[in-house]
């Protein structure tokens, strides 16, 4: 097996170490393989790649989709380093609330899976910082909600106090009044 999966505290959510072979002219990786993915639980086709650059300072998040558009995500980054939050929304779930978060970066070569059903959101911890991902569902604006990411009641640790955020990122409802769409993301723990 080309990946090490290991469970995080939020039932679903992976934290995924490549095989990184290094040599002379530089280092080779796989960042996807269907079949060692199916072994570890991640099933969901994927079916759209996105690709951010982002300044040291810049917060991206906290976004979901609501059904029938819920998105599983895997993250990883190209360039630079990320603190990576994944905030459990699945109202069967017995995380739901709770965030994990990650420190990941281009030199650990570190990816995360987040399941359908979770709220993400970045901080690029570098200039220059590239993340990709992939997603299971099609991004659609119709769908697309949000958690304010400085929510005092998620206390999420955030590194840096005074971040870089959007206009809509900054406008988006707290936790506690959040569309989670039929109250509550209802996709099952075990994606």
């Amino acid at each position: 097996m080309a990946f090490k999966f290991t469970e995080t505290e939020i039932p679903g959510v992976l934290v995924i170490e490549p095989d990184v072979y290094r040599d002379s002219r530089g280092f080779f990786m796989e960042t996807y393989k269907m079949s060692d993915f199916k072994r570890a639980g991640i099933t969901g086709e994927f079916v759209q790649d996105n690709h951010s650059l982002s300044s040291r300072g810049i917060l991206r998040g906290m976004h979901y989709q609501i059904s029938p558009g819920e998105q599983g995500k895997l993250i990883r980054v190209a360039s630079g380093s990320i603190f990576d939050v994944a905030l459990d929304l699945r109202k069967n779930s017995e995380t739901f609330g709770k965030f994990a978060a990650f420190r990941i970066s281009s030199g650990d070569r570190r990816m995360i899976w987040i399941p359908p059903g979770l709220a993400h959101g970045f901080l690029s911890l570098e200039d220059g910082t590239e993340v990709l991902y992939k997603a299971t569902t099609e991004y659609d604006p119709a769908l697309e909600r949000g958690i304010l990411w400085s929510d005092p009641e998620l206390n999420i640790p955030w590194p840096l106090k005074d971040p870089i955020v959007s206009g809509k990122d900054n406008k988006f409802p707290l936790f506690r009044n959040a569309d989670l769409g039929n109250g509550g993301i209802s996709t099952e723990v075990d994606d």
